[in-house]
């Protein structure tokens, strides 16, 4: 736990193809840390959309952020398109590098490791991507919540909650998370037993696999290509 005195600036990244509940989620938990600001970031404030139409504004741009404490990189179908965008790369990089903390969520841990920010460490993504991982220098861990270092990686989609919760532990204290996760009533009780390729039946697990191919394969091209330019050998 940091000081209680420090106050602490967040920023979630936004932009077009977001999982909505990559940002939404943690942000739920992130905006609720005593003493701390949170910006939602993008290269525009005009509004854009996530992959299911839903509309997000954020509040700042990239060249209006000065120094973050956190910073929150969310994933999404939309990831791949920013895979090479220098911009959202360089954003990345030059706030990660003044950062106490860099969260990313889902395959948000791609465009940590576009960045080059995943070279030997441990780290865990969207259980599609698992596989990804190595390109960019990491070695995958299956958990719902990774922390090496001042890097905290989330699994999929609604393990961002889980990756704020420990983010908010790590800046005000255990009790403070608590606080947080029992306002929220967050103590899932799933209807179905299907929530990971382990415990998804056969069928299921195949038709999820077959919904993302085409983006799978495509985020698979653009790894090796990165990969390459960072000299890491798979």
């Amino acid at each position: 736990m940091l000081s209680p005195d420090k106050h602490f600036t967040i920023g979630s990244m936004l932009f077009p193809g977001i999982d909505q509940i990559d940002l939404t989620g943690p942000f739920e938990v992130l905006s609720a840390i005593p003493n701390s600001t949170l910006h939602v970031v993008g290269k525009t404030k005009s509004p854009i959309k996530d992959f299911h139409g839903l509309s997000l504004v954020a509040d700042m741009t990239y060249d209006e952020v000065v120094d973050l404490d956190v910073l929150h990189v969310p994933g999404g179908p939309g990831q791949q398109a920013l895979m090479e965008d220098e911009e959202t790369l360089n954003f990345i990089r030059k706030h990660a590098s003044k950062a106490t903390y860099v969260f990313s969520v889902c395959t948000g841990a791609l465009l940590c490791g576009a960045a080059g920010l995943l070279k030997g460490k441990r780290a865990t993504t969207h259980w599609a991507s698992q596989h990804l991982l190595p390109y960019f220098g990491a070695t995958p861990v299956n958990q719902r919540v990774v922390i090496d270092g001042n890097l905290i990686f989330a699994a999929g989609v609604t393990s961002g909650i889980d990756g704020a919760l420990h983010v908010a532990a790590l800046l005000r204290g255990q009790p403070a998370a608590e606080q947080i996760q029992l306002y929220m009533q967050y103590q899932p009780e799933p209807p179905f037993d299907a929530g990971t390729p382990d415990r998804a039946s056969k069928q299921v697990l195949e038709n999820a696999r077959n919904a993302v191919s085409k983006l799978t394969a495509d985020r698979l091209a653009t790894a090796k290509k990165i990969s390459a330019l960072l000299g890491i050998k798979v």
